[in-house]
C-alpha cells in the first residue's frame, strides 16, 4: 500500500486488510501443500493464517476498548 493512501485511511482499516490477505495467502499456501503433498508449504500456510488470527484477535481487542 502506498504512504499516501495509507495516510489517507485509519491504521486499524489498513492493519485489518493487511491481516486478511494474510490469512487469505496462508489459505492458499495451505492449499497448495495438500493437493502437491508438500508439508512443509501445507504447515507455512497454516502458520500464515494463525499468525494473522493473532492480529486479528488484537485488533478486536484494541478495538473494544476504543
Amino acid at each position: 500500500m502506498t504512504t499516501k493512501l495509507k495516510g489517507l485511511l485509519p491504521m486499524g482499516i489498513v492493519d485489518k486488510a493487511k491481516n486478511a490477505a494474510q490469512n487469505a495467502s496462508g489459505k492458499v499456501k495451505e492449499q497448495a501443500g495438500k493437493v502437491t503433498g508438500d508439508k512443509d508449504t501445507e504447515a507455512e500456510g497454516k502458520k500464515d493464517q494463525l499468525k494473522a488470527n493473532v492480529k486479528k484477535t488484537g485488533e478486536n481487542i484494541k478495538d473494544t476498548f476504543r
